[in-house]
């Protein structure tokens, strides 16, 4: 390097020190949430890895330039990869490598452009793997600004060489050159259309993904979840079974968790529809999957108490209990296990204790001030404290949550504060009249009848 040069590259490596260091600190980050997820103790085999990533490289492009049959989730390849495509994909970048550095001189843009794209992906190809995904098109939007430095530098480039060649006809080639221009952009706006109206709801975006990918049981169990909220639990059970049926093809520890999650789900299913032998058996393999995930016991234990073997349920509910003593919404789940079984004192307590460890979820405030304000028991029941609760879970929910609105109203009634009970009550009732829940609406017009007699309402 020329000596008189280095100041100026000194001076450009010397501001960019900060940006380096803010993407060393989010790398480590990612890199520390991801060893304390649940699916970080494996990884993929090094060689789906690689043959993943060098595929993708070549994939992100195609669709830079095509975009078509785009998914919200490209279910990873494993070790179906044909050779063919590895070995092409190498060779498509090695050689591109060449040229840019062949160039690098003459053409330095290119150069510039090449390695900002191979070099920005490296986070995010796969050789790490977070998540099961093959690839994601979010991944490539600071990445191609590299491959457009390319086609901004280049194209320019192209024609000037061409009509220097070519000056008498240096018109006509601008003028083609605008109109291909056109076509381009308005061909890519015609392509972003169709793509965006893939994301009307959670339904159309996740059949679209298995009619441009094949074997992704990513999207089946989200049509699975989707349906389930839904009460359309043969379809649900449908998609949940196809899941798992893909998921069987491979062995790789990596997918015990999302499988867990899957047998999870279906088993819930099978015992809304009786079969509670077979619901079991799905938990049974979900927890056997994922030893340290807690839902299939405290699922379990729900169903084991509904069958009267109460021993057996306590016993699922303190190992649910055991995998995650710190989280709040599985406390506030434990809590409606032991509030189905009837044990109010025991909901309560995991309702504060879910409330206490996260300052900012409403919904154990809210089912705990639910229980202080309308128990049978009367010695259960605080109003005042009905009434702190509840005002703070509509504080944290905005004030917009019907359910939240018809608590606070139960709480200020219980507490004797009857003309602002029906006030919060007739609020919950308008709320719930915009959301179409019915049974809600049903049940506020009962509860605002109490109200206007001066009555608090008990279960």
């Amino acid at each position: 390097m020329i000596r008189s040069q280095w100041p100026i590259v000194s001076r450009l490596i010397t501001e960019k020190i900060p940006l380096l260091a803010l993407s060393a600190v989010s790398s480590v980050l990612t890199w520390l949430t991801h060893l304390q997820s649940a699916g970080s103790k494996y990884q993929l085999p090094f060689t789906w890895r690689f043959n993943n990533a060098v595929v993708s490289y070549v994939a992100y492009i195609w669709q830079m330039f095509w975009p078509v049959r785009l998914a919200a989730f490209y279910p990873h390849p494993n070790d179906q990869l044909a050779l063919w495509q590895v070995l092409l994909a190498i060779v498509f970048l090695i050689a591109i490598t060449l040229f840019a550095i062949h160039w690098r001189k003459e053409r330095p843009y290119v150069f510039t452009g090449w390695f900002w794209y191979v070099g920005m992906l490296v986070p995010v190809i796969g050789l790490v793997q977070v998540g099961e995904q093959a690839r994601a098109d979010r991944y490539t939007h600071l990445p191609q600004i590299g491959l457009y430095v390319v086609i901004a530098w280049g194209i320019p480039d192209l024609i000037l060489s061409i009509t220097r060649r070519e000056r008498d006809r240096s018109r006509g080639y601008a003028l083609r050159c605008a109109a291909t221009s056109a076509m381009i952009v308005i061909l890519l706006s015609w392509r972003a259309f169709v793509q965006t109206s893939y994301w009307k709801n959670s339904e159309v975006l996740w059949n679209h993904a298995l009619a441009v990918t094949g074997d992704n049981d990513v999207a089946h169990n989200n049509l699975g979840y989707l349906f389930l909220q839904r009460r359309e639990l043969d379809s649900a059970r449908s998609h949940f079974e196809t899941a798992l049926k893909i998921r069987a093809r491979t062995a790789a520890p990596y997918y015990n968790f999302g499988g867990a999650l899957i047998e999870n789900s279906l088993a819930a299913i099978l015992a809304q529809r009786g079969l509670i032998n077979e619901s079991i058996s799905h938990y049974d393999k979900a927890i056997s999957m994922r030893p340290d995930y807690g839902d299939p016991y405290l699922n379990l234990g729900n169903l084991l108490f509904q069958q009267g073997r109460m021993r057996d349920a306590m016993a699922q509910w303190q190992k649910a209990h055991a995998t995650l003593p710190k989280d709040a919404r599985f406390h506030t789940a434990l809590a409606d296990a032991f509030l189905g079984a009837g044990l109010q004192k025991d909901a309560i307590a995991e309702y504060e204790y879910a409330a206490r460890i996260s300052a900012l979820d409403p919904l154990p405030r809210n089912k705990l001030a639910w229980i202080l304000a309308t128990s049978s028991d009367a010695s259960i029941r605080d109003g005042s404290r009905a009434v702190e609760l509840a005002n703070e879970a509509v504080r944290l929910s905005y004030g917009k949550d019907p359910n939240y609105l018809r608590t606070l109203a139960a709480a200020c009634a219980e507490s004797g504060r009857f003309a602002e009970a029906e006030e919060t009550a007739r609020r919950a009732f308008r709320a719930a009249e915009l959301l179409d829940n019915r049974a809600l609406v049903n049940a506020l017009r009962d509860e605002i009848a109490l109200y206007e007699l001066g009555l608090p309402y008990h279960r």
